[in-house]
């Protein structure tokens, strides 16, 4: 009998090697269960923007010892000077530009498209690198802004903490494998945190809309279960170790689920 589910009754750790398309999935079945609670007024899309990616260490190994700036006219000129006076010649160089990296999310709007509250699946690509990091805390800080919700959901492990509410403030025992922040612009000096451990299920958070108006819930686990199933991730390799670290207490944690789910010898 093929196993179509997940043998963690949360999230799955093994889903963060398969990153790029599960996050796909979460936005497209975030977006449908968010709008068939929403008021009739409102609607959650799906949006994108575009960053430009690159891992800090893989951006330090490729940086040149010697940093010229200006445009491409001027150095080809000056370059022509050189090779008139000192006879170097020079190859013409070929400009490629790196194409950037499609980051998606949720956003819920009114009339007027007037954004209301923002929803963002953190990933490896907000969090590996200073420079992603960077570009996710300005992303946060327009949000903030502009006087608009914003519901973060962190279900990855890769890379460091980047959620709206400042880690200083946590304690320890505060925090989980994975969390949830939610921000409500009617509330802006307050931030909830949401808690989720690797041993149990995801929870239901809310999505805050406008003022006056109830949260909707979204239902965190029915989206990872939906993905495991329509993504058919029975076939992961449980053999082999996941792709993100773990404390030695939820690696043994892991081992031992796995053995008794019959997923791994």
């Amino acid at each position: 009998m093929t196993l179509l589910t997940s043998p963690f009754p949360g999230m799955d750790p093994y889903l963060e090697s398969r990153w790029p398309e599960v996050h796909a999935s979460l936005i497209v079945y975030g977006r449908n269960q968010i709008n068939s609670k929403l008021p009739d007024d409102l609607q959650a899309n799906i949006e994108e923007t575009l960053a430009v990616y690159a891992d800090e260490e893989f951006d330090h190994a490729i940086r040149p010892d010697v940093h010229l700036s200006g445009d491409a006219d001027g150095f080809r000129a000056e370059l022509s000077e050189a090779t008139d006076r000192n006879t170097v010649v020079v190859s013409e160089p070929i400009f490629v530009k790196l194409p950037p990296h499609p980051t998606r999310h949720i956003e819920i709007t009114g009339r007027g498209g007037r954004v209301v509250t923002a929803i963002e699946f953190i990933s490896p690509w907000n969090k590996v690198g200073r420079r992603a990091r960077d570009q996710y805390t300005r992303k946060q800080n327009d949000y903030i802004a502009a006087g608009v919700n914003l519901v973060e959901i962190d279900l990855v492990r890769q890379g460091d903490y980047v959620l709206a509410v400042p880690l200083a403030e946590l304690k320890p025992e505060q925090l989980a494998t994975y969390m949830m922040c939610v921000y409500r612009d009617i509330q802006p000096d307050q931030m909830e945190i949401y808690r989720a451990p690797l041993q149990e299920s995801l929870p239901k958070i809310p999505i805050p809309l406008r003022p006056g108006e109830r949260d909707i819930p979204l239902q965190l686990q029915l989206l990872i279960d939906d993905c495991y199933r329509d993504g058919r991730y029975h076939r992961t390799d449980y053999q082999v170790p996941p792709k993100a670290t773990f404390a030695t207490a939820d690696t043994a944690w892991i081992d031992a689920c796995l053995r008794d789910a019959g997923r791994r010898v």
